[in-house]
């Protein structure tokens, strides 16, 4: 256990040893609303903090933490994009630096949003509520006998409007000026963050909290889509309190156990669209002939109401434990016999034991482990994903 005091602290998920430090009760609460570590008293009024499952920053203040993924940071992001939305490439976080979370996820982001930005803003129509002195558009009549009755002007009404206030602009200057916000930027990337926000500027900011505005791949906002694509990651994970309290905080904060859960459901609902039927992340079943008993197995594939192929995702990190356990063997049988399937797979992260299949005694089940290495390039893990699921749909073929 390390005892430091405030300032810049860098730890590794799972496995980093606690560190102590001076706290005040803002910098506390802070933390522990962010819920990137644990935070628990020491000795002499100070407090330990320890990393667990969830990577990303924090700065509360002058007190800055890291807490960094063991399997890379473009890894990481890549993960994310992909279980949101599987048109995420590897090529849309290529060449992250790593030199920590903001300034890999600024330097990405700078990168993309100029070369989305180099033939100069998208313009679209976009529809517009409105109270005026004249009639443009249509006029909402019910609005307006409710906000004046009785009163000519203005007139409430909807209009469309020809301008660069349209979604993908918004998604990217409200990536751009959350990251503003954020510490340890260099002064070159604060500066390109700066002119990037003036090249869009009259478009509207999301406030906090807001939904992500909906916007569709098309050959117009073609070359938006790797902006696009990253700055969703970092409105979605990204927050922004300029000064509500004692100190301004900036947070990105992943729980990685649901990362790699929805990167799995994805990737193999992605490898298994080719072989008919559909893909339920999480599945949902029941276990009991009487209906009482739910199980929810991470990936389940149906084909004409009968299940074909089970599996189920491991995040165990943690030192010396990427073996399979009996638990998760237990659970999977209990799958199997609840789905009246032969083989049933479970998928680790960063297994440590080779893959292995396993006969269970006086039965006909087949229960897989499969270990899978997320430090290896996306590309590689995503074969490695399909060829699991081609594996699975023969064995489901040999037993039907």
């Amino acid at each position: 256990m390390n005892t430091s005091t405030p300032g810049s602290i860098v730890l590794t998920e799972v496995g980093s040893k606690a560190v102590v430090l001076a706290l005040d009760d803002h910098q506390v609460a802070a933390l522990r609303a962010a819920n990137l570590v644990t935070v628990s008293p020491a000795a002499g009024g100070q407090w330990k903090i320890k990393a667990g499952r969830k990577v990303g920053a924090i700065r509360v203040g002058n007190l800055e933490v890291e807490v960094t993924p063991k399997v890379g940071l473009a890894n990481m992001l890549f993960f994310l994009g992909y279980a949101t939305n599987p048109g995420f490439r590897p090529e849309d976080v290529a060449g992250v630096p790593t030199t920590g979370l903001w300034p890999a996820l600024a330097t990405s982001l700078i990168r993309y949003t100029r070369r989305a930005l180099a033939s100069g803003p998208l313009h679209g129509y976009a529809t517009v509520d409105d109270a005026l002195p004249l009639v443009r558009g249509r006029i909402r009549f019910g609005d307006h006998a409710a906000a004046r009755p009785g009163v000519p002007l203005p007139v409430e009404v909807r209009y469309d409007d020809y301008s660069n206030d349209i979604p993908e602009n918004r998604l990217l200057r409200t990536a751009v000026q959350r990251m503003l916000t954020v510490p340890r930027l260099r002064d070159a990337d604060q500066a390109d963050l700066t002119e990037l926000d003036a090249r869009l500027a009259g478009v509207r900011v999301l406030p906090q909290g807001t939904p992500l505005p909906v916007w569709r791949p098309s050959r117009l906002n073609a070359r938006y889509a790797p902006a696009l694509r990253l700055s969703e990651l970092i409105v979605q994970h990204c927050s922004a309190d300029p000064g509500v309290g004692r100190y301004a905080i900036a947070a990105f904060v992943v729980n990685m156990e649901k990362v790699f859960e929805a990167f799995i459901g994805v990737a193999l609902r992605e490898a298994l669209s080719t072989c008919g039927g559909h893909t339920e992340t999480p599945g949902i079943w029941m276990l009991d002939a009487g209906q009482s008993i739910r199980i929810e197995p991470d990936v389940l594939h149906i084909i004409d109401g009968r299940p074909v192929a089970v599996f189920d995702a491991k995040y165990k990190i943690e030192p010396g434990a990427g073996k399979p356990t009996n638990p998760d063997v237990y659970q999977m049988l209990a799958y199997c016999t609840a789905l009246n399937l032969r083989s049933g797979w479970i998928l680790y992260a960063q297994g440590t034991e080779p893959a292995t299949t396993w006969r269970v005694r006086n039965t006909n089940t087949t229960i897989g482990y499969r270990p899978l290495n997320l430090r290896q390039p996306p590309e590689q893990l995503l074969q490695d994903v399909k060829h699991l699921a081609d594996l699975a749909m023969r064995e489901a073929a040999v037993s039907a």
